[in-house]
């Protein structure tokens, strides 16, 4: 029971440290071209995508465990992956608001472009999940007929 355990939070990190892989260029990107275009800021743009990466990743792993429980990443329908991919960012998101509101005075519009990433990102990366996942599945598969 235990062993069981482990594995399925190996698995979780591994899925939460491809996602923030994944994230981390891109949120270098969108800090470095859109928000800070002058440099003016002194950021670690990276981190922005690593974190928030991560913890999608790990959140979008448990999710599918529940809610898929005796069905493989590749088995399920891209539809259906990126819509537990958007539940992962929205759980995210809203943890973040949460511990947002706790800190400062409340910034909506800031709020809901941090939720609106975090779940288009998360469905994206989610969809993205699934197709790795049918590759290294077909790749399998082709290397015992050969």
């Amino acid at each position: 029971m235990m062993k069981k355990w482990l594995i399925r939070i190996g698995r979780a990190a591994m899925m939460g440290l491809a996602w923030a892989v994944a994230w981390a260029p891109l949120a270098v990107v969108i800090g470095t071209m859109i928000v800070d275009s002058d440099n003016s800021m002194d950021e670690m743009w990276a981190l922005a995508g690593i974190y928030p990466g991560f913890l999608c990743g790990a959140v979008f792993f448990a999710v599918l465990g529940i809610a898929e429980r005796h069905r493989k990443l590749d088995e399920l329908p891209l539809s259906r992956v990126g819509a537990w991919g958007a539940v992962s960012g929205l759980l995210v998101g809203g943890l973040w608001v949460v511990v947002a509101l706790l800190s400062d005075p409340p910034q909506w519009l800031l709020y809901g472009a941090v939720v609106g990433s975090l779940t288009a990102l998360s469905a994206v990366s989610g969809v993205a999940s699934a197709l790795v996942a049918r590759i290294g599945k077909s790749h399998e598969a082709s290397a015992h007929v050969a």
